[in-house]
This record gives C-alpha cells, structure tokens and sequence, in this order.
C-alpha cells in the first residue's frame, strides 16, 4: 500500500523577475505556500517584497509562472485572481472613509455575490431582504477579524488605529480566501494589538488558509511563521524555518547588519 500524494500547494510561483529598465527589481525568485500554512517574506527595504507581492499577484509587468493549486494562472489580471481565493491585503489601511465600518464590508460582500442592478430595482422587496442579510453577514465577518461591535457604525478613521488594521484585513479575506497575502499587516501596532493580530493569523492558519505574509517586525514574524523566504536586492537568499534563519550568517550579515 501506498500513501497517498500529498496536496499541492494553495500557491506556488516560480522564476519570478521584474525589471524596471536597466534596474533588475526582482531575479528568478521562487517559492510556494501549502494551505494551513503561514509564509514569512523578509528582507531589508528594497529587498524586492512588495515587488514579489506585485508580480505573484500581476500587478507589475513580470516573467515567471504562478499557479494556484494546480492551475496556471500566470496570465489572470487581479480581479481574475481575487475571484478565485487569492486575496491581498496593502501595507496601508484600504477602505471607503466616508463609509461606516459596517457599511464597508458590506459593499465588499455584496460584490462577492454579484448581484446585479436589474434584481434591485425589479424586487426591492428582496433587496431589502438581501441588504438585511448582508449586513448580518457583515457584523460576523467583523467580529470574526476582532473589529468589536460599537465600531461598526463609526466611520473607518475615527476608530483605533489597531482596529483600522483589522478592518482592512478583513476586507480583503471577504467571504474567504485560499490564499491570503499580507502586507506589513503589524505596521504602528504593538502590545495588545499586535498580540490580537498574531491570535488572528493562527486562527486562519488552523482554518486552512494559505498565508504569505511581508513583516519587519521580526517578534511577529518568528513566532507565527512556518517557513520564512528572505530577499536579498531582490534575489533570494535563504528559505527555512525560523530557528534556521535566525541561525543563518548570511541571514544576520544581510538583514540584521551584522557580521557573520
């Protein structure tokens, strides 16, 4: 008797490059993330990590293929991608100001469920159930990020900043999301906001979502990481789990300024 193959990977890019010109911003870089599985991408600023995060999703001008589980999506725009549970989350917060919170993730449900302009005007009676349920769904989904209820009929800036980081989050995992890439998620965080915010990516992890995440803070990063990618000028330049890149001389000569 055999074993089983083991699943593919919820992600996997391979040779990613990106040139700007003469300037090489990102070299035949590769990696992958299986599902229930968190992937730490660290790197010294202008390491390339955002431009790994812009050519994975094919927001920059890019050679290399990516695939998600089994299919080749290396020629999908964004939308394309977001469609099929690859989502991403910016360095800076992303919603409607003038919006309540609640509000916010309702529009980003009701696009997921795509419905159309025609239904609304033809039966608001059912609009009007519709927008009941969706704004149930939404008060969930935000409980579910750790955006407690008061907040919900505030408007996006004048809630705590630590929640306005959850917020964003939360509006880019919408109904779900196989993949979810993050981008510096813990930036002005700290105590018990960043400790909310590592509970949270576990919880996702154990769901089975596939996390990439960007992260200078190395606190966070080591203790919620299962392999860690670290980019060098844009070329990779060690992969392993933490206790190996923290052990790594290249690792500490590199990103941390020391000597190896």
């Amino acid at each position: 008797m055999t074993n089983a193959a083991p699943p593919p990977p919820a992600l996997r890019v391979e040779g990613l490059g990106v040139r700007y010109g003469a300037l090489v911003a990102l070299q035949d870089v590769s990696w992958q993330v299986s599902p229930g599985e968190i992937l730490g991408i660290i790197g010294p600023n202008g390491a390339g990590k955002s431009t790994c995060y812009d050519a994975t999703t094919h927001l920059a001008t890019r050679s290399g293929r990516v695939w998600l589980e089994e299919r080749d999506v290396t020629d999908l725009p964004p939308h394309g991608l977001a469609a099929l549970g690859l989502k991403r989350a910016f360095q800076q917060n992303a919603f409607f100001a003038t919006l309540s919170v609640r509000d916010n993730m309702v529009a980003v449900l009701a696009r997921e469920a795509g419905t159309g302009l025609l239904p609304s005007l033809l039966l608001p009676w059912r609009e009007a159930s519709r927008r009941a349920a969706l704004q149930n769904e939404a008060v969930e989904v935000l409980e579910r990020f750790g955006v407690p209820r008061e907040l919900h009929a505030l408007r996006p800036p004048n809630i705590p900043y630590g929640s306005q980081r959850m917020l964003s989050i939360a509006l880019a995992f919408g109904r779900g999301a196989r993949v979810l890439m993050l981008d510096e998620p813990a930036a002005g965080l700290g105590g018990a906001d960043m400790a909310q915010l590592a509970t949270l990516l576990r919880r996702l992890r154990a769901e089975g979502v596939a996390l990439v995440l960007i992260e200078h803070h190395m606190d966070l990063v080591m203790s919620v990481a299962d392999r860690i990618l670290v980019l060098e000028q844009g070329r990779p330049l060690a992969t392993g789990r933490p206790a190996e890149i923290q052990a790594d001389p290249r690792v500490r000569e590199a990103y941390l300024g020391q000597a190896a």
